[in-house]
Formats: C-alpha cells, sequence, structure tokens
C-alpha cells in the first residue's frame, strides 16, 4: 500500500530533508520579516492586525524576556493560555531560542493537570491570571516561576515565584544568540494526547513534523488566509498556523468556534480557508438558510470527518471540501481529493508515506478487511519521534519500525482508505463487528441530534449490545423509537441501537473527546430505553425475522 499519488511541482522529493531556513521557525521568521515585512500575518479577535515585520519584533522581545528568566535551548517551558497574541508569543518565542513549547488544555485541572505538569519537568510556566489559582490544589512538581498575563494571579503558591506580564516583554530588540544552529530534527513542541483511554501522552514533535503536516495541504498558498479556531494545545490549531507561516501567507486567530459568529468572522478576517471538525460542520449545516449564505470569502474548507450530507455544504455555502486522517503523532498520511464523491473514505495515501493494515501480529490483512493501520514515513523526523518520558509507551507504538495508529481501518482495490474505530471501542454483536463511528454517524444525520456516542453493553446472550448515548440540538425533542426508525433506512439490522439514552450533555475529556470509558461504566440506566420494550420497534422487528433479517 504505497503512495499513489505525486507531489505537485515545487514540493521537495519525499525523502529530502529541507534545509533549517525553510522549515524551523526562528529562521522562517527572519526571513519573512525581511522579505514581507509590511505584508500581514496575523488578524486577531479583536480586529488587531500584526505584521511579518511587527510579529518578529515582538518575538524578539519575548524571546528576550524568556531568556531573562533562565530560559535556554532544548528547556521545556509550559504554556497555560487561550488562543490569541500571548499564546503565539509565547510560542514563537520559545522556538526563537531553540527551547520546547509545551501548551496545556486550558480545561485542565486536578489530577490530570498534576500529571501533565509532571510528565513535562518545566520549571517555568506562562498562565493566564484566572487559572493560576488552580495550581494551588496540585502538587506543581518542578514548577519554580510562573509568569502570570491577562490579570492579577492572587495568593502565592508556596515556593513558586509569581511574575507579571513584563517579565517576558524585554525592550531588547537584539535577536538573542544561541549555543548552536536549531536543527529540523529538534524538538519543537510536546502536544498532550486526549486522554481517553489512560493518563495523557506528551506527543515530541520536530520542527520537520510540524512542517511536515503543513505541506500536506498543498492547495495553500501565500495568498491564503487560515481560520484558527480549534485551540493551540492541539495540533489542529498549531499545525495550521505553521502551515501560512512556512508559506509565508496568515492566520485570523480566534479563541474559539461558535456556530452563530462563524461566518461573521469569515467575513470580518477575510479568511479563505479553514478546519472544521465534522460536529461544526453540521452546526452550521442546521442553521435557517439566509441569503449571506454564500457572501464571505472562505474558498475551501478541511472537514474531518465527511458526512454524506458534504456535498449539501460544498453547495449550499460556495466552499470546496476535503478530508483527512490524521492523529497527534503523524504527517497527514491520508487524504482526500477536493469535494470528493465518496465521503465514507479518507481518501488515499499521499507521497512519501507508507501504511499496512495489520492483524495483532502484525501480518497484513487481505484487502478489504479490518485491521489496525500503521504508518511509516521515507522522510526522517516527520512523524513523532516518541512520548515524553515514556519509554514505554514509544516501544510499544513502534514496534516492528512502524507506528501503530490503534486505529482499525480497511481498504479498497482502488487504494481508498476507510476508517471503521478506535479498536478499543469497536463493538462485537452476534458474530458481526460493529464500528461504533459509523453508528454515530448515522444517528448525527437526525436533525435533533447534536452528539452520540454508540457504546458496547454486555448482553444476556453474550458478547454485546449496543447503546447509543445521544444529545439534542437546541430546543429540539425526539422519542427513541422515532430514532431507530430513522436509522432503519440507513443502517444494516445488526448495528440498530438495542438502548438509546438522551442526555443533556456526553461527558468529555478536557480537549473534548467523548469519555466512553465513562459511559461504558455507567451503563444500562434507568432512564435507558429499550427497543425490544417497545410494541411499535417489536412490530418492525417481527418483519424482519420473517424475512429471515432479525435484528
Amino acid at each position: 500500500m504505497e503512495a499513489i499519488e505525486q507531489m505537485p511541482a515545487g514540493i521537495l522529493p519525499a525523502s529530502t530533508v529541507p534545509p533549517a531556513e525553510s522549515c524551523v521557525l526562528r529562521y522562517v521568521l527572519e526571513r519573512w520579516s525581511v522579505e514581507k515585512e509590511q505584508q500581514v500575518f496575523l488578524v486577531a479577535q479583536d480586529g488587531q492586525t500584526w505584521t511579518f515585520g511587527e510579529l518578529h519584533r515582538e518575538v524578539v522581545r519575548t524571546a528576550n524576556g524568556l531568556r531573562a528568566l533562565g530560559v535556554a535551548q532544548g528547556d521545556f517551558v509550559l504554556s497555560w493560555l487561550p488562543n490569541g497574541i500571548d499564546a503565539l508569543l509565547v510560542w514563537f518565542g520559545l522556538n526563537y531560542l531553540g527551547a520546547v513549547y509545551v501548551p496545556i488544555n486550558t480545561a485542565y485541572r486536578g489530577r490530570l493537570l498534576e500529571q501533565v505538569i509532571a510528565n513535562s519537568g518545566a520549571r517555568l510556566m506562562v498562565a493566564h491570571a484566572k487559572l493560576v489559582p488552580l495550581l494551588s490544589e496540585i502538587d506543581t512538581a518542578k514548577l519554580e516561576q510562573i509568569v502570570a498575563l491577562q490579570g492579577d494571579a492572587g495568593r502565592k503558591l508556596r515556593d513558586i515565584r509569581i511574575l507579571p506580564p513584563t517579565a517576558i516583554a524585554s525592550g531588547t530588540q537584539t535577536p538573542p544568540s544561541l549555543e548552536r544552529q536549531i536543527q529540523p530534527w529538534d524538538t519543537q513542541s510536546i502536544i498532550y494526547t486526549s486522554g481517553t483511554t489512560g493518563p495523557s501522552k506528551g506527543v515530541l514533535s520536530s520542527y520537520l513534523h510540524l512542517f511536515a503536516i503543513g505541506e500536506s495541504n498543498t492547495s495553500l498558498s501565500d495568498r491564503d488566509r487560515f481560520l484558527v479556531n480549534l485551540p493551540m494545545f492541539h495540533v489542529s490549531g498549531t499545525a495550521w498556523i505553521y502551515a501560512m507561516l512556512i508559506r509565508g501567507g496568515s492566520v485570523a486567530l480566534v479563541e474559539s468556534f461558535r456556530s452563530d459568529e462563524f461566518w461573521d468572522t469569515v467575513r470580518r478576517t477575510r479568511s479563505t480557508t479553514t478546519q472544521l471538525l465534522g460536529v461544526m460542520a453540521q452546526f452550521l449545516l442546521k442553521q435557517p438558510p439566509s441569503a449571506s449564505d454564500r457572501d464571505h470569502s472562505l474558498r475551501s474548507g478541511l472537514i474531518i470527518p465527511l458526512a454524506e450530507d458534504n456535498q449539501e455544504f460544498s453547495s449550499r455555502f460556495g466552499v470546496d471540501i476535503f478530508t483527512i486522517y490524521n492523529m497527534t503523532e503523524l504527517p497527514v498520511p491520508i487524504g482526500s481529493e477536493i469535494n470528493p464523491s465518496n465521503p465514507r473514505s479518507c481518501g488515499k495515501v499521499r507521497a512519501g508515506i507508507q501504511v499496512r493494515i495489520v492483524d495483532e501480529n502484525d501480518c497484513e490483512v487481505p484487502v478489504g478487511e479490518v485491521g489496525e493501520l500503521i504508518v511509516r514515513a521515507e522522510r526522517p523526523w516527520t512523524i513523532s519521534h516518541g512520548y515524553h518520558n515514556r519509554p514505554d509507551a514509544t516501544a510499544a507504538a513502534w514496534r516492528n519500525g512502524w507506528f501503530h495508529t490503534g486505529d482499525a481501518f480497511r481498504c479498497s482495490e482502488s487504494g481508498d482508505f476507510y476508517f471503521v474505530d478506535r479498536i478499543k471501542d469497536a463493538i462485537r454483536r452476534r458474530g458481526e463487528n460493529i464500528s461504533s463511528f459509523e453508528v454515530e454517524t448515522a444517528i448525527c444525520e437526525h436533525p435533533a441530534v447534536k452528539e452520540a456516542a454508540a457504546i458496547g453493553v454486555p448482553s444476556k446472550d453474550g458478547e454485546q449490545e449496543v447503546l447509543a448515548v445521544v444529545t439534542l440540538a437546541p430546543g429540539s425533542t425526539i422519542d427513541p423509537a422515532e430514532l431507530i426508525r430513522f436509522l432503519q433506512d440507513r443502517l444494516p439490522h445488526f448495528m440498530i441501537p438495542k438502548y438509546v439514552r438522551i442526555i443533556p450533555e456526553l461527558p468529555k475529556t478536557p480537549t473534548q473527546k467523548i469519555q466512553k470509558l465513562a459511559l461504558r461504566e455507567t451503563g444500562i440506566t434507568q432512564d435507558t430505553w429499550d427497543r425490544e420494550s417497545d410494541p411499535t420497534i417489536s412490530i418492525r422487528r417481527q418483519r424482519l425475522e420473517a424475512a429471515g433479517r432479525t435484528s
């Protein structure tokens, strides 16, 4: 399953390591500050704009401030900030010194926050002042100093010095010197995973890794402005900022996605492209049609994952769309064409990447069968080089020289790849393997549904039954029997949920991933609806049985 498409002209051969001047943040920023000094790179949420020249001057000031606090090349520094100019300056300032940017999810609390701080080994944190008091409740490990931005941090924290914003706002405009040149394979950042199946792991990313993600989107040019509305403590936030930096384009940076403000934000910032999670796209589609639906500057959008109504999104809003498969550790190994006719597929393998679909012994499965997707790249350092201070997890992920994704896939004869499920989330019912992802996608096509999680719960007959846990769109109601009837024409009979539970909100990790483990632990509750106890569904079930298709 080798790459089946060629890289466009102007892109380096897949195995070539680009020079530091084209992929290392410090050198790229220095180049654009001269060649594009007056060109806007950043449009902030409040409308403030920064040119490459202005950004470079502020980054140098921030880097000198960090240097004065003892930050040296290779040091790990925590950033606990929401999207915005401050978060961008801390990230760029650290990398300008050759130090490592370690962002923390702003929703982290308690034990999870404590584990991440301890794992990082950092002695310095830059944080939003309102978050600092939360550190009084936990063991802050080796932390010695905290720079508090955007307000009063309140009381002191044991032996930790709380410093004002001026501590990293040096007046010195002379670029700080380096002990050695920053190399493409040096560690640029540590991004922590969602922790859905265990403690969050710190993904080590080189400059080449983030460069490779940005390079994968070959439709971007220096004329584009990427609307970044996903958090900068996620690769989805950092990667596209970096993609526009290496191209000499621009970004519009907002704190978060709001469906009721999205198109106004696009118009105000004159953004040309963006990334949306599948649920975000659904929120936009479920808004009432408007005469201004096509009155905007957005020309393309990356949507992960696509749904069956992707063509409706494209035609209604006049936006070209595509999708990819990626995870924090990877450099976008699989991607689709523009406006794909097959929304179920993630696309094909891109040039420079090798993938296999294997069984539990790493033996390749036949085409069309389901197995685990494993990946490696021709260019060194373009996949994460491990998990910070977790040699056990690194060895497990990288066994036999391939990175193991933990995701179940199948591949067609034509080379199209289909995501099936997280391996740990797959459901087994009466001899059939069920993709929770496919069940959830079908449920979310109902206009009353906001989000859904499909999980396996124990069956009295052995194996499992399917439980659908659903939240509703604002102002909507739905009868579980109606939902089942809606699914009968969209799913194979064995995938239709036996149980439906409607709740106000799904439990989520701080990175907004659904906590299916928590739902499994809760299991069947008193308010869970059972379709076998509903007479209208029982009639339908009898008809299915009579036709030899019992569900």
